[in-house]
């Protein structure tokens, strides 16, 4: 049936008024930014400040010693994450999609109970300080939750049993190619939408991740692996934390916007992401959906 005039149109003005609704709060965390300090701590934020200021900004850029350096390491820290956890979830996903390997089903099983059930906190703090020891160090950012999940080793196994075509592989391996072979020469490069899909998943949740570093991170001993993240929330929790910290010479936290400052780290923060988010849309849509095809 061939779609009215009428109901496009009404489509399109609600699309048009959700995608308005959604950039709301952006708009108010770029407003918020400018406001000037004082006006925000007695009147909040507004989307018509009367009072504008950019001392948020004048005072990263003074500051740029800890909040370059936490930058620097949130961008090492995610391209490596992202790295890692692309090899590993695509070998993992590669082995599962072949029906043949002994135990794929028990195998598969243990995967996806991971989705449901955890060791909890206590167990996995204990294991990764203890007997792994990387409280203090930059794998300590990397390992711990977000290296490798469930539901992309689930969305990359799917596209490889629903976009692949097994009777390709079988073709390869009958001219004696190896699994290796296989695995970077035919389904790597067919794989590209789903890889890019599960690396811009993957890096949203190493640029926002401030958790790790709160559980295995200390001031004085892990302080310089900090991440923008981290910092915002040390900011969030103790709004001195630049005042004492030995990289810069605040000595009063009146010198410091308080209440702006959090909001421009902020904005500094997510600019990577909303540059990057547009060269991989397209793969992103298509990745989701051929990903998700239950089997």
């Amino acid at each position: 049936m061939r779609e009215k005039p009428t109901i496009r149109i009404i489509a399109h003005i609600w699309m048009f008024i959700v995608s308005m609704l959604a950039l709301l709060p952006f708009q108010l965390l770029i407003i918020a930014s400018f406001t000037d300090n004082n006006y925000a701590s007695i009147h909040g934020f507004s989307f018509f400040p009367k009072q504008w200021s950019a001392d948020a900004y004048l005072y990263i850029m003074n500051k740029w010693a800890t909040i370059g350096r936490a930058y620097l390491m949130t961008i090492i820290v995610t391209i490596v994450g992202v790295a890692l956890s692309i090899i590993i979830t695509t070998l993992f996903a590669y082995g599962l999609s072949n029906t043949k390997l002994p135990g794929v089903k028990v195998i598969s099983f243990l995967v996806i109970f991971t989705m449901l059930f955890n060791g909890g906190l206590v167990s996995t703090y204990y294991s990764y300080v203890n007997l792994f020891h990387i409280r203090n160090t930059i794998w300590a950012l990397i390992f711990p939750g977000l290296l490798m999940n469930a539901f992309n080793i689930i969305l990359v196994k799917n596209y490889i049993r629903n976009s692949i075509p097994p009777s390709l592989m079988e073709a390869a391996r009958i001219d004696g190619a190896s699994e290796y072979t296989i695995f970077f020469r035919i389904v790597v490069p067919l794989s590209i939408p789903i890889l890019a899909t599960i690396g811009l998943l993957t890096g949203i949740a190493y640029w926002n991740d401030w958790q790790n570093g709160l559980y295995y991170l200390t001031q004085r001993d892990g302080g310089h692996l900090y991440t923008i993240q981290v910092v915002l929330n040390t900011i969030n929790e103790s709004i001195t934390f630049l005042a004492v910290n030995p990289d810069t010479s605040v000595t009063s936290v009146t010198d410091l916007p308080s209440t702006t400052v959090r909001m421009a780290i902020a904005m500094v923060g997510i600019i990577p992401i909303i540059l990057a988010y547009p060269f991989f849309q397209k793969y992103f849509v298509k990745g989701i959906t051929l990903g998700g095809v239950k089997e």
